[in-house]
């Protein structure tokens, strides 16, 4: 159930402040700048995402190179591939 506005009030107004104190807003807005965050990926991540990145070229070549996941990779997108064509 809602109940009616009976009166709204203006927040005041504090342009004047900013404009009359610029240099107390400057500092603020180079910390701002000069923080960061950094994420570090495990050595399992990073290899899961370069094996997604992967194109299909790359993992035949890996392959026949005589890489075992390449190979058990493209043999179940060749068994895929034949269970969509019948």
């Amino acid at each position: 159930m809602s109940s009616p506005v009976n009166s709204v009030t203006q927040a005041p107004e504090t342009t004047e402040a900013t404009a009359t104190h610029p240099k107390t807003q400057a500092p603020a807005a180079k910390a701002q700048q000069s923080s960061t965050d950094t994420v570090q990926i495990s050595t399992v991540a990073q290899t899961l995402t370069q094996e997604v990145r992967e194109t299909r070229a790359q993992t035949a070549q890996e392959a026949a190179k005589g890489d075992n996941q390449a190979k058990r990779l493209l043999a179940k997108e060749a068994a895929a591939a034949q269970l969509r064509q019948k």
